[in-house]
């Protein structure tokens, strides 16, 4: 079995007095791609923040219970957010390209935010830079305009920018937070092949409302309902045979 990377354990997530996230366990295991599913609203957004330190930055956010980062409480005492999320890095639903940079400041703006001792050589940077769009699968579609605005690339080219950008810090783990909600059909495959091979060198979580999407870029999935963790299973087991009955009505489209 690999290695787990990153776990919650009793995780709790407020809103102000409300109760976003219900007493949630789960572990991340390396080299995996776990998907995160349920109805909207029913915690999964909130759930992926939490693992990288993300919430609390929202007004009223508030977490309890252990989140743990090869055997760290990541809500320690003496850890600094911006080292966690250095990490375990983070995309969003909607491309979020830093409209003035150019594709290349995009990539290189996560290593400007590092600690001076651990910023690579001003050398090194345009080597990282490739790097992450290989990485990304986009460096042959730009690696000819690098130096020209980033917004002038496609939704599908920003998206995958987003991903090159979290992947120049070199994280253990990438949380991608529906990141093909606002895509057309052909971006969205190019984004789902891409997930599909990051498992190789990533511990990959995903949350998508997309079951079929689930199915076929993930190694386990997760059912979220109401705030609380139904269920985690292998992936294809949880689709066929799932444990839960509320499992159960929700991928076969009962409710939803």
């Amino acid at each position: 079995m690999a290695n787990v990377v990153l776990s919650a354990t009793g995780l709790n997530a407020y809103f102000g007095a409300v109760h976003a996230v219900r007493d949630a366990s789960i572990e991340f295991r390396e080299r995996e791609v776990t998907a995160i599913i349920g109805p909207s609203g029913c915690g999964k957004s909130t759930l992926l923040r939490c693992l990288n330190r993300m919430h609390e930055t929202v007004p009223g956010g508030r977490v309890t219970g252990r989140v743990e980062f090869h055997g760290q409480d990541l809500y320690g005492p003496d850890v600094n957010p911006i080292e966690v999320r250095r990490h375990i890095g983070m995309v969003f639903q909607r491309p979020t390209p830093f409209p003035t940079l150019s594709i290349r400041d995009n990539v290189a703006a996560g290593l400007r935010a590092m600690r001076r001792a651990d910023r690579p050589p001003r050398a090194d940077v345009d080597r990282i830079v490739e790097r992450s769009l290989q990485d990304a699968a986009l460096w042959d579609e730009v690696k000819d305009r690098l130096r020209t605005g980033a917004i002038g690339l496609s939704g599908g080219q920003q998206q995958r920018l987003c991903i090159a950008r979290a992947l120049a810090t070199s994280p253990s783990v990438l949380l991608l937070d529906e990141p093909t909600a606002s895509l057309d059909p052909i971006s969205t495959q190019k984004v789902e092949e891409l997930v599909y091979d990051l498992r190789q060198h990533f511990t990959v979580v995903i949350v998508t409302h997309n079951m079929q999407q689930a199915a076929r870029v993930s190694d386990r999935t997760a059912f979220m309902l109401n705030g609380e963790l139904v269920e985690v299973a292998p992936t294809n087991k949880l689709f066929t045979t799932p444990s839960d009955p509320r499992t159960e009505a929700y991928v076969t489209g009962r409710f939803g």
